[in-house]
């Protein structure tokens, strides 16, 4: 089983899930990997259109199709330190990057009101969050994003337990 790094925390009434990664490199190297289209793609499931700017409004495109795009907002850009997006009713999404020593820390939080889909979004920003350090690294994926899903959604339901495993992947 992998060793799960999210956890999952109650955020003023709603849950958040809370991912924090060091990575070898600069924190300019980290703020392109979550900010640029080019390496979003690497690792960010949908493509991100629109300003990058506080208030802006922005499309969230699903790259093969699976789903129809969906709108959101550009809550909040510090750049080079920090961005928060937010969509479906009020799901967000918050990206921060400090300097730690010769690399950098990345810190991911997703609040959310549906306590049942933690271990299912947990798995996925695992996973996501795999893919963006081996982008940054130069490094091929190892498995294929659905199998490294599935073997991170076990170990997630496990550690959310029950009530955060309701909600299971999407359709």
């Amino acid at each position: 089983m992998d060793a799960v790094d999210g956890r999952l925390e109650e955020h003023e009434g709603r849950w958040r899930l809370r991912f924090e990664r060091r990575l070898a490199h600069p924190p300019e190297r980290v703020w392109r990997a979550i900010t640029q289209p080019d390496d979003l793609r690497a690792w960010f499931p949908f493509d991100i259109e629109g300003e990058r700017a506080a208030g802006a409004p922005l499309r969230f495109v699903f790259r093969e199709g699976e789903a129809e795009p969906f709108e959101g907002r550009m809550v909040a850009f510090e750049a080079p330190r920090a961005l928060e997006l937010e969509w479906g009713g009020g799901e967000r999404l918050r990206l921060e990057v400090r300097p730690d020593g010769d690399g950098s820390v990345l810190t991911l939080l997703n609040t959310f009101g549906e306590q049942g889909k933690a271990a299912r979004d947990g798995a996925g920003w695992h996973a996501c969050l795999d893919a963006l350090a081996g982008h940054v690294d130069g490094a091929a994926a190892r498995e294929r994003p659905e199998e490294r899903w599935t073997r991170l959604h076990d170990a997630y339901r496990e550690r959310f337990g029950p009530a955060a495993s309701t909600i299971g992947p999407p359709a």
